[in-house]
């Protein structure tokens, strides 16, 4: 056992749960794991992002997708490369801004269809009644599309979350095209800030993330699901700062405060989130460093069929 710990974050539940590594495999995970019927109760209702209203939401909204152009630009290298139309399917998606700046962007004007798929169908209804994405809620493993359908898939911090992913990353595997691309993210659990907050890291999410993945656990689960690794990106504009800047003080975290229902005025609400920016805005150069080498707080991976 490496601690005990509780859901940190969100205050979904007071029940410590064990995270463990595997003695032969190094894998990390819960032990024992939330039996499927419980896991629900971690995951709030608003455990997925929408602008909300109001100017500060609004600025907000504009920091979510200036920090995502990130992400999009590795998919739109990924499909540049790939050079396959198709549909491009990204998995839990959440609000759907993701898919919302892609079609926005276009892709050279390649006729790419942008669906999502997530569990929660208030969130697949937001996608669709906001980012005017179609937007499946179901599981991707009984996901209604064709076999080498997809120009690419998506999967942002999707992985750590399931009993079983090498469910999704074989459900994937069939719907890609021949020269399809699938790009995941997790959290790494070999990054420095592990080795610096230990159980207080924001990636470790107890009890939401079954599975804590190395980078080396995602090549290895890649290559043993038929894919060929292909290209690994250790920063992420979007995670890597605002995780540490979690790490160090969730209180001030805005979908922290969100979930929690925290008591706060317009004004109080600004100040909050302008303190937690510049904090986050104080992290940058150390996660650039780590990133640098290599060992990221996030992995984002790009692979193809072998």
């Amino acid at each position: 056992m490496l601690f005990t710990s509780t859901d940190r974050l969100y205050a979904t539940t007071t029940e410590t749960f064990q995270v463990v590594e595997c003695l032969g495999c190094r894998l990390i995970r819960l032990n024992p794991q939330p039996k499927p019927s419980e896991l629900h109760r971690y995951y709030p209702e608003s455990y997925w992002f929408t602008a909300d209203g109001g100017k500060t939401a609004y600025l907000e909204q504009l920091y979510r997708r200036w920090v995502l152009l990130d992400h999009v630009h590795f998919v739109e290298r990924a499909l540049r490369e790939s050079d396959h139309p198709g549909t491009v399917l990204d998995v839990g998606c959440g609000g759907g801004l993701f898919l919302q700046l892609l079609k926005e962007r276009g892709h050279a004007g390649a006729p790419e269809r942008f669906i999502g798929l997530d569990f929660s169908l208030d969130a697949a209804g937001a996608a669709w009644r906001l980012a005017g994405i179609p937007t499946i809620c179901g599981s991707l493993t009984s996901a209604p599309l064709q076999p080498e359908s997809c120009a690419a898939v998506t999967m942002f911090h999707v992985l750590e979350h399931l009993y079983d992913p090498a469910s999704y990353l074989e459900a994937a595997h069939r719907l890609l095209t021949r020269d399809g691309r699938l790009i995941v993210q997790v959290p790494n659990a070999a990054c420095w800030q592990f080795l610096l907050f230990g159980e207080r890291w924001n990636g470790i999410d107890v009890p939401r993330h079954l599975i804590d993945f190395r980078a080396s656990d995602l090549d290895q689960l890649l290559e043993t699901c038929g894919f060929e690794v292909l290209h690994h990106k250790h920063f992420s504009l979007r995670d890597n700062p605002p995780g540490m800047a979690t790490s160090i003080a969730p209180q001030l975290d805005p979908m922290s405060r969100r979930v929690r229902k925290v008591a706060e005025t317009d004004r109080q609400r600004f100040w909050k989130n302008l303190a937690y920016l510049g904090l986050v805005g104080a992290c940058v150069p150390f996660t650039l460093l780590e990133a640098a080498c290599r060992s990221g707080a996030t992995v984002m991976v790009e692979a193809r069929r072998k």
